[in-house]
């Protein structure tokens, strides 16, 4: 299996060309602009997105200037949803490292945030290719929509796993999927390809959400939230929701009623986190990744035996393992 940096070394000239292409396009006449991009893309971050782009166009054909532009379109938006996020969740580090509001003011990081927006549609533009504009356009609608979802199931304490599944399609497999169609539609590739390849990108987004919400079940500081976070904002995730379906576990009505309560404290949260691990949660969540993982690879399996085939399965194996 390979890793992340791996994969990142095997298309590293389409990386560069990215990289430059996104620098390129942020720069602007104003300096108090420059200097908080400058020093925002000093962490570019996984780049999980274009690489999906980049590894789906070469898939289906090769990898053209609007394949660039392209995965700049949907990295840019993808980036301003997190600038978004971290106003609405008034997070002021991600990952170690402070965030546009943690340095300045939620007032400067939602211009930058929405600066990020008008240039990914800047670059959805340079594919002259209509399909393009209305992928990047319907994305940011499902980003808002999944938003709005999970803090609508918190409000209300919806405890139902299709709820959850629904969620986290629209608000992280929305945007694999929306990678891979863009590096279907940029290579002119058939539409039957690119429902595969879509299907495949729904499937690894799960797997990535999945894992995301595992992460709030440990403390680790390479992740960048506390352990306990979801829970603390009202959010009952795939380990504990699929523990307090089941009524015949011991402490179940306790432990139903604790996770209705607003605004739970430290000990509370840990007696749900720790309730979860020990009936069963963590492993219910990775079996269910397991399972959505076989999905994907049969339909990888379509492509035949292929070096990107090889990299997009070396992806959710990464994906379902990463440390952070």
């Amino acid at each position: 299996m390979s890793t992340l940096s791996e994969i990142q070394q095997l298309i590293a000239p389409e990386l560069r060309q990215l990289n430059d292409l996104i620098a390129q396009t942020l720069s602007s006449p104003n300096k108090l602009m420059n200097s908080i991009v400058s020093e925002y893309l000093k962490t570019k971050g996984k780049q999980i997105r274009p690489i999906l782009v980049i590894l789906s166009a070469r898939l289906l054909g090769s990898v053209n200037d609007s394949v660039i532009s392209a995965a700049a379109a949907v990295e840019l938006l993808h980036n301003a949803s997190l600038i978004h996020d971290d106003v609405v969740d008034e997070t002021k580090t991600r990952r170690g490292n402070p965030t546009i509001n943690g340095v300045w003011d939620n007032h400067i990081a939602v211009l930058v945030g929405d600066f990020f927006v008008s240039s990914s549609l800047m670059r959805a533009l340079d594919t002259n290719d209509p399909r393009v504009l209305n992928s990047v356009a319907q994305l940011g609608r499902h980003l808002s929509l999944g938003e709005l979802d999970q803090l609508y199931s918190a409000r209300f304490h919806t405890l139902d796993e299709s709820v959850y599944f629904n969620t986290i399609q629209h608000k992280t497999a929305s945007l694999f999927m929306s990678c891979v169609e863009l590096g279907g539609f940029t290579v002119g590739a058939a539409e039957e390809q690119i429902a595969d390849v879509r299907e495949f990108a729904r499937l690894l987004g799960l797997c990535f959400q999945i894992k995301d919400d595992i992460f709030d079940y440990y403390e680790d500081e390479r992740i960048g939230k506390p352990t306990g976070n979801d829970l603390r904002e009202g959010k009952i995730t795939l380990p504990l929701l699929h523990v307090l379906s089941d009524n015949s576990l011991p402490q179940h009505k306790a432990m139903l009623e604790l996770s209705r309560k607003e605004n739970l404290d430290s000990d509370e949260i840990t007696t749900l986190i720790e309730y979860a691990k020990s009936n069963g949660g963590i492993d219910y969540a990775y079996s269910t990744m397991a399972r959505l993982r076989d999905q994907a690879v049969e339909i990888l399996a379509k492509f035949g035996d292929r070096p990107e085939t090889h990299l997009l399965r070396n992806l959710i194996d990464y994906t379902i393992s990463r440390p952070n």
